[in-house]
């Protein structure tokens, strides 16, 4: 198994069902992967912004992450528009990015770019793999990630090199996600509040999902909130 292999047959254990993706030539022994690990479905978007639209989307709809398969930092910069409603979304993406080779990245070849800047803007985690035997590892922990802070995209830069390297590397377990939890004090807090004069309420993340949006209705009817405002385009306010 090589370590492009091991990053797919993590990311199966640990639930990831779909790839949109726009690779290159760096990118090319993570495609190869998808068959020789058959588990992922991978979907060719022909534009950045498609590939990291879609996973969005998904992961709005499907309440689990996407994968996304960028090509080096351009490909990751042509997709940031949607990665930013994403990010605004707090949906949960497992973000990879090709990388040159190591030790080509000397020569400054061409496309090289400070990925992680520009990963860390719409990130809020992200991770340099270091070698072939760490694959699986930096994939279980960046899917662990995309769970953080309810919902974030995480990011995951594989050097070339590290992923035709072969690997005796053992794939984790899938870690389980803790259940959510709340503070019944917040709960009594927001009650109060609710009851004592004109109040609001701001939604998003999973508040914005159609459950989410009832459940506000229903808080919204029997408290003093009047009305609905829209907001940004992931918020929506509850007046």
């Amino acid at each position: 198994m090589n370590g492009a292999e091991a990053l797919v047959a993590t990311a199966i254990k640990n639930g990831i069902e779909i790839c949109f993706a726009n690779p290159g030539t760096t990118e090319m022994p993570l495609v190869l992967a998808f068959d020789a690990v058959p588990g992922v479905r991978g979907i060719l978007c022909l534009h950045e912004n498609v590939a990291t639209g879609a996973a969005d989307g998904y992961g709005r709809m499907a309440g689990k992450p996407a994968m996304s398969l960028l090509h080096l930092g351009p490909g990751l910069a042509n997709g940031l528009t949607n990665l930013h409603d994403a990010r605004r979304a707090s949906t949960p993406i497992l973000n990879v990015i090709g990388e040159h080779a190591t030790w080509h990245a000397p020569a400054d070849p061409l496309l090289a770019s400070d990925i992680e800047a520009v990963a860390r803007f719409v990130s809020g985690f992200v991770r340099r793999n270091g070698g072939a035997d760490g694959m699986a590892a930096d994939v279980a922990q960046t899917i662990e990630a995309t769970r953080a802070h309810g919902g974030q995209i995480a990011s995951l830069i594989v050097p070339h090199d590290f992923q035709i390297a072969e690997t005796a590397g053992e794939i984790p377990a899938r870690r389980v996600a803790p259940n959510a939890t709340f503070s019944e004090q917040k709960v009594m807090h927001a009650a109060r509040a609710l009851k004592r004069g004109r109040s609001a309420l701001l939604l998003g993340g999973a508040g914005l999902s159609e459950a989410g949006i009832q459940l506000a209705g229903r808080i919204a009817a029997a408290s003093t909130s009047r009305g609905v405002m829209s907001g940004a385009r992931t918020q929506l306010l509850i007046l």
